[in-house]
């Protein structure tokens, strides 16, 4: 980020908080798919949750000043269509100007903070359907960790719920992203197998009163032709934190990519932080996997 960029942005921080709804009123939006049949869309609502790690470097997103210069790299490349973010980045971006002409997601329940013992308790602590709507978001991000022995996951269904109706009132999509779970020695766990991950689909794509504006962000895991076939709702993959080589992460994209209801990609620290630090070349990558209608 350039010197002037921060200090402006400083400086509207500061003094001028009006401008953020300024420029989210000034936003130059766009159809969810356009002229395209699969969506890039780049995650950054991980460090709401305290997971500031990746690959092994635990603070490697402590720098928010790196994250914003890194994600203005990827959102800058052609292909890339949004943003997927909680306020305090959107806002940031918004600011800067990088967020005209892209699809807008805003992460909505941050509160099960990484690692804690109520990391299940997964309240709605950043965007509700109201401030989507007033700062002309495209819709909502929602994580839904269903923990078989956890009394907690009931009250986050239900908010989960409530948030896919409200959603749907405004004609705006409710991004549900469900995990079959358990809790082993204080850690959450995800099971991603084919069966839990298809266990976790039924119950997600069940949320609300309507599943009209409803999609899915599910990982990239063994077997995928089978976890499609139990969902008719348009899927986005996630990236997560890969631990193998780039090349095979690309790989496992590009064949899920192929399936009958992908609608593309959703990745954060994969590309924002890849081994090389070449934002832009794991961002062009990723948008090459792409279908093109």
């Amino acid at each position: 980020m350039r010197d002037e960029d921060r200090r402006r942005l400083a400086e509207y921080r500061a003094r001028y908080p009006e401008k953020i709804t300024q420029a989210a009123a000034e936003r130059r939006r766009r159809p969810l798919l356009a002229d395209r049949d699969q969506l890039l869309i780049i995650a950054a609502d991980h460090s709401a949750r305290g997971a500031l790690g990746v690959r092994g470097r635990p603070m490697a997103m402590a720098s928010r000043i790196d994250l914003l210069d890194r994600l203005c790299v990827a959102l800058a490349r052609p292909g890339v269509d949004g943003l997927l973010a909680t306020p305090d980045i959107v806002e940031d971006l918004l600011l800067l100007g990088a967020l005209h002409g892209k699809v807008v997601i805003g992460s909505m329940n941050r509160g099960g903070l990484h690692g804690t013992a109520f990391e299940f308790d997964d309240r709605f602590t950043a965007y509700d359907t109201d401030s989507i709507v007033r700062m002309r978001l495209d819709g909502g991000k929602m994580l839904c960790r269903i923990g078989l022995r956890s009394a907690e996951t009931a009250a986050t269904l239900e908010s989960c719920a409530q948030a896919v109706t409200s959603l749907a009132r405004q004609g705006l999509v409710a991004m549900v992203e469900p995990f079959w779970s358990h809790r082993d020695e204080g850690v959450v766990h995800h099971d991603l197998s084919p069966e839990g991950m298809i266990h976790a689909i039924h119950v997600g794509q069940g949320l609300g009163a309507t599943s009209a504006h409803t999609w899915l962000k599910i990982p990239v895991i063994d077997d995928m032709e089978r976890v499609m076939e139990a969902t008719t709702l348009p899927t986005l993959l996630l990236g997560g934190d890969p631990t193998v080589a780039p090349d095979q992460v690309y790989t496992a994209w590009s064949k899920a990519l192929r399936l009958p209801g992908v609608r593309g990609l959703v990745v954060g620290r994969a590309l924002l932080y890849p081994p090389d630090d070449d934002v832009a070349a794991a961002v062009d990558t990723a948008a090459g996997l792409l279908e093109v209608s």
